[in-house]
This record gives C-alpha cells, sequence and structure tokens, in this order.
C-alpha cells in the first residue's frame, strides 16, 4: 500500500513561486554591460536549444546566465546542499546540468558560440566587462 505525499508546506511554495528565471539581478547586469560595450542582443530566444538569456543574432554568439546553486556551480553558494528534500534537490540540479551540456552541445553543433555566466561571476565587474568584450569580439 502506497502512502500519500505529504502536502508542500504553504511557505516554502510562496518562495519557490517567487523565484524568477528571466529578467533575474545577474542577468540585467550583463544586459547593461553588453549593452555599454555597444553589443545589441534579443532577449530569451525559444527557438534555439536551452533558450538562451542573450542571443546575438549576426555574431552567432550566445550567452546564459546561471545562478549558481540551480545549475550545480562549483562556487560557496552553487556546492551548498539543502537539508530539506536533500535527493529532491540533487536530482534537480543534475538534471538542470545535464540539459545544460545537452543544450550547449546543440548550439555548437548548429554554429553558435556559447558562454556562461555564473551569478557569482557578476559580482566583479571589471573582470566580466572583458570577458564579455573578448568573446564578443
Amino acid at each position: 500500500m502506497k502512502s500519500k505525499p505529504t502536502p508542500p508546506d504553504p511557505a516554502r511554495s510562496a518562495i519557490m513561486r517567487a523565484v524568477k528565471s528571466t529578467n533575474t539581478r545577474p542577468e540585467k547586469v550583463v544586459r547593461s554591460l553588453a549593452h555599454r560595450l555597444g553589443f545589441r542582443f534579443r532577449l530569451h530566444r525559444k527557438a534555439l536549444p536551452g533558450n538562451p538569456d542573450l542571443v546575438f543574432v549576426s555574431r552567432r554568439k550566445v550567452i546564459f546566465v546561471n545562478g549558481c546553486f540551480w545549475h550545480g556551480h562549483d562556487c560557496k553558494r552553487g556546492d551548498r546542499q539543502p537539508k530539506a528534500n536533500a535527493s529532491y534537490w540533487s536530482a534537480k540540479i543534475a538534471g538542470n546540468k545535464a540539459r545544460d551540456v545537452k543544450a550547449h552541445a546543440a548550439l555548437a553543433a548548429a554554429g553558435w558560440d556559447v558562454l556562461t555566466i555564473w551569478e557569482c561571476e557578476t559580482k566583479e565587474v571589471e573582470p566580466l566587462r572583458a570577458r564579455l568584450a573578448d568573446f564578443l569580439t
């Protein structure tokens, strides 16, 4: 006999609903820097694999701005493990990582150059500006 799963905590559900996937602070930092460098782009092209955050169509380049926790980065923020429902979160993050690898491979196979910028990298503006300029020129 299967037991019913426990209903989700309403407070936790409210927090998770508030998490955005587009127009995040790190994404806005990257967009602002790219724009100030003189590059123009399109946002969130659903027709491309992985739905890249910034798409530079004429240059055939895309940028993903990934949250460290959600995509399993190896920094301090991304490397932490949730205490509640740990098996769910480890599977969720592993799935996100696998999906990212698949999207990057599909984009590369289609002739696109891909850059991933992590949330933690948006804290230091000058190194990020140089990295963007190198990638886009």
